[in-house]
């Protein structure tokens, strides 16, 4: 499947005496797209679409269908399946361009395409020039040949994704197992073309997003005028970093036409406006030619993730001279630090400026179904959103798409460390040399472009490929069927990609940064996805309908995958619904659950009803699936904390949505916080009280992420649910840096003074001088079999603040606005009898319109 250029007539040479400075034109404007005449059935079928239409670069053939109200959003009610033709037809872009005599006149005009999606032919003035067949990859084509003074004409035919793989699909006995299968009966069960494309996994569907298979000019397309030479590429990569010096290396590649003098300069600019600047004389050789600048910094500031430092930042220029003239130029921000990959019987951690760090965060799936209308400015939001409730790290998933700069100029900012999967979402890759030859393209560009981001912290081969090759029964009845020679040359050549291609890819251009063959793994030293060795993904909660307490049954040694679901916010769910008037099995909401081709939501009902009982209505179903969600994510992230140094973080599954869902995210795709994101805060805060039940008796450990000691009180106590005090223990205790610690075990004979499990609870507490920085509600029972007091709530407005004030526990409290999109500075919080908290809501309706729609939720007083 590489990709591949269409030969070049020979060059036209330029009139220039002197080279110019490289110039660039962006071509994203002035498109229009219509279904390609080739597709002769579709032309038929559709003939409105058979006319051109005006379209959106970047962006998708979907989006310009729907923008001309020819299909309907596929985000909103049933609307998904209207859409999927759109996918299976082949589409025809045009735009002209006009060239003038002075641009004519440079040696090279290059048509740069930052993302075909996916296998598309470019044409000049009805030449071919270009074939693409990888979306994750820049594809260039010095289109001068073609071009001439005045009007031209660019086309892209965009041939559709499953009619080009299929037959070589279906002529397969046993096609390579793949992801999920088509709901559209446009692909027979178990036989995927989507293992055979370098293309976003997720668009052929998956358990929380529609099947939506782009076409499109996914990325920005420019036209690249220059002469002798440009500079192609350009990364600094850190040589070495002690508390005296950094020491950098400015890396070029230059690519020139002829062989001639040049200079290349780099300029430096630290955090406080100092400056390095140095450069080297070089003679240029016809072909790719890799310059090395050395650049050093004395008395480096180092960056550091959020809660260890801050985060500095330098910003170094790249610069090409010839003739005394800056011909090309580029720019980088890199920031300076060290990271290891904690290896060590089995452990597998971060180290980052030598501090061991326990990351704490989630898994970012795609921002959208239609990346293109992702902004820079709705990227930071999220990320800013996953540092407010004490995350560090966040974990870009292997099924969707590379990222752009913007994220990790944001993410370097913000502190937070980034795991990045190389675009591999589960399938088994097909053992084939193009195959690897075009994914070792894509991995070495994708890894140039963001390397010197001090927030990247590992690279990681993909997700549960590997894992699933090992152990997933599919995977072992399809080694069964084609036997012992097949399975070793699949496997070889998955082995092959994920241990040498991918690995070499960072090794050469982002050397600093630790390679990991996928998620979860062990590089290769033993049996993947234990508790025993490497990272781990535990489903047998959720997936397994195990119930929630099975989280605490070990300690693995990285939890980067876990999850549990819980509805959006109602007024998400009435923007794509239309209406509450709902049930949890009506169709749209069944159409808006992808877990079990739909029936996630029985997988709902079974938990709500095992740990808090049976719904009233449908409002009380959504608030039950978020507090659930909240309790049984803050039991295992909590657990994971406790078992430190063991375990060295816990990345919940997953942080955001592609589409307005019910999944297992904690921000739903309207960008409102659903209880978890709220509990986030408290199960990730810098010191944290664990307390866990077993054998009658309350175990309670002490965690502390900072990095000196720090003086503090425990204290848990036992109450009867008319509030009196039954019992309890305290101790003085000094948290230690960088610790997890078992500060007692109590027995219920000591705090509840006999009383019923279901008439009694407990509060743990952990204290750093007379400020409680952290509380867990300890229950004895399943919260269904307590018979929680009516809390007694009184509400007070002053604008957009609200206080609360409970006169018994109030337990799980939720600002429940309805249709009303509202966000509460706190939510899903616990008061004690007599407590008051204050909050602001932040919402675009008025504050009358807030105090009208708000009923307050508590497991005491459901209605």
């Amino acid at each position: 499947m590489r990709g591949w250029m269409l030969a070049l007539p020979l060059l036209l040479a330029s009139t220039a005496a002197v080279a110019a400075p490289k110039s660039v034109v962006s071509l994203n404007e002035g498109w229009t797209v219509r279904i390609d005449p080739a597709d002769a059935a579709a032309a038929k079928a559709h003939p409105r679409e058979a006319k051109w239409l005006p379209a959106r670069v970047p962006g998708t053939v979907q989006q310009d269908l729907i923008a001309a109200r020819r299909v309907p959003d596929p985000f909103k009610g049933l609307n998904e399946a209207a859409i999927q033709w759109v996918g299976r037809t082949g589409w025809q872009y045009v735009r002209t361009l006009e060239v003038s005599a002075d641009m004519a006149a440079r040696d090279h005009l290059d048509l740069v395409f930052e993302g075909l999606d996916t296998f598309a032919t470019v044409s000049v003035n009805g030449q071919a020039v270009l074939k693409a067949d990888n979306a994750h990859r820049t594809w260039r084509v010095d289109a001068k040949p073609w071009l001439k003074p005045g009007r031209n004409t660019i086309t892209i035919r965009f041939a559709p994704p499953i009619a080009t793989l299929q037959p070589r699909v279906l002529a397969e006995a046993n096609p390579l197992p793949g992801e999920y299968d088509s709901f559209f009966g446009d692909e027979p069960k178990g036989k995927q073309t989507s293992p055979y494309i370098r293309k976003a996994k997720y668009h052929y569907g998956w358990d929380w997003g529609p099947r939506i298979l782009n076409v499109g000019p996914s990325g920005p397309v420019k036209l690249e005028a220059w002469d002798d030479a440009r500079v192609a590429q350009f990364r600094v990569n850190q040589i070495a970093l002690n508390d005296a010096e950094a020491r950098l290396a400015a890396d070029f590649e230059v690519v020139a036409d002829t062989a001639g003098p040049a200079t290349v300069r780099a300029s430096l600019t630290g955090p406080n406006g100092a400056a390095v600047n140095a450069e080297q004389v070089v003679t240029l050789a016809p072909g790719t030619n890799r310059i090395s600048v050395p650049l050093t910094i004395a008395n480096p500031q180092r960056w550091q993730p959020v809660g260890y430092g801050a985060q500095a930042l330098y910003r170094v220029t790249g610069t090409l001279v010839e003739n005394g003239q800056a011909s090309d130029s580029a720019q980088r921000r890199i920031g300076l630090r060290t990271v290891e990959l904690i290896r060590k019987d089995g452990s597998f951690g971060f180290k980052v400026n030598g501090t061991p760090i326990f990351a704490k965060g989630a898994n970012l799936i795609p921002f959208d179904s239609f990346p293109s209308r992702v902004t820079a400015e709705g990227m930071r939001r999220m990320l800013a959103d996953a540092k407010a409730v004490n995350m560090n790290m966040i974990r870009i998933w292997g099924g969707g798409y590379y990222l752009p700069d913007a994220f990790f100029d944001a993410a370097d900012e913000l502190g937070l460390m980034i795991w990045s999967d190389f675009m591999f979402g589960g399938s088994v890759t097909p053992p084939d040399k193009e195959f690897r030859e075009s994914v070792r393209i894509e991995a070495e560009e994708q890894v140039a472009r963001v390397s010197g981001h001090p927030s990247i912290v590992l690279w990681a081969g993909g997700n549960e490929v590997l894992a699933g090759w090992e152990n997933w029964s599919d995977r072992k009845a399809f080694k069964k069927r084609v036997g012992p020679d097949e399975q070793e040359r699949i496997g070889a050549g998955m082995a092959v990609l994920f241990d040498r291609v991918l690995r070499q890819a960072v090794r050469d251009f982002d050397p600093g940064v630790p390679y990991w063959p996928g998620s979860p793994s062990t590089d290769y030293e033993g049996p993947v996805d234990t508790d025993a060795d490497g990272d781990r993904h535990f489903w047998d909660v959720w997936s397994g309908s195990k119930p929630v307490e099975r989280y605490l049954d070990s300690c693995p040694r990285f939890m980067s995958e876990y999850g549990f679901q819980g509805t959006p916010d109602l007024s998400t769910i009435k923007d794509f619904a239309g209406t509450l008037d709902l049930t949890f099995d009506s169709p749209v909401m069944k159409a808006h659950q992808k877990f079990l081709a739909g029936e996630g939501n029985a997988r709902l009902m079974h938990y709500i009803r095992e740990r808090l009982g049976e719904p009233k209505n449908f409002a009380d179903f959504a608030y039950l699936a978020q507090v659930n969600q909240a309790q049984a994510i803050a039991m295992a992230a909590l657990h994971h904390r406790a078992c430190r140094p063991v375990t060295m973080g816990s990345l919940y599954w997953q942080l955001n949505d592609v589409w307005p869902v019910v999944s297992w995210s904690s921000i739903d795709y309207n960008g409102q916080w659903k209880l978890l994101h709220h509990e986030a805060k408290r199960f990730f805060a810098p010191q944290a009280i664990v307390a866990e039940r077993k054998d009658a008796a309350t175990r309670i450990a002490l965690v502390s992420d900072a990095t000196t000691p720090i003086a503090a009180r425990w204290r848990v106590r036992g109450f009867g649910l008319d509030g009196r005090m039954l019992g309890e223990r305290t101790g003085d205790a000094t948290l230690a840096p960088l610790s997890a610690a078992e500060a007692a075990v109590v027995p219920d004979a000591d705090l509840f003074a006999g009383a019923a499990p279901e008439a009694s609870y407990g509060v743990a507490e952990l204290l750093v001088g007379d400020q409680v920085v952290s509380r867990r509600i300890v229950e004895r029972v399943q919260p269904k079999a307590i018979a929680w007091p009516d809390p007694g709530l009184s509400i007070r407005w002053q604008g957009r603040e609200v206080t609360i004030t409970a006169t018994n526990l109030a337990r799980a409290v939720m600002l429940d606005f309805g249709a009303v999109a509202a966000q509460p500075s706190d939510d899903g919080f616990d008061l004690l009898p007599g407590e008051s908290r204050t909050l602001t809501v932040a919402s675009d309706a008025s504050p009358a319109t807030l105090k009208k729609a708000l009923t307050l939720r508590t497991l005491g007083n459901r209605k």
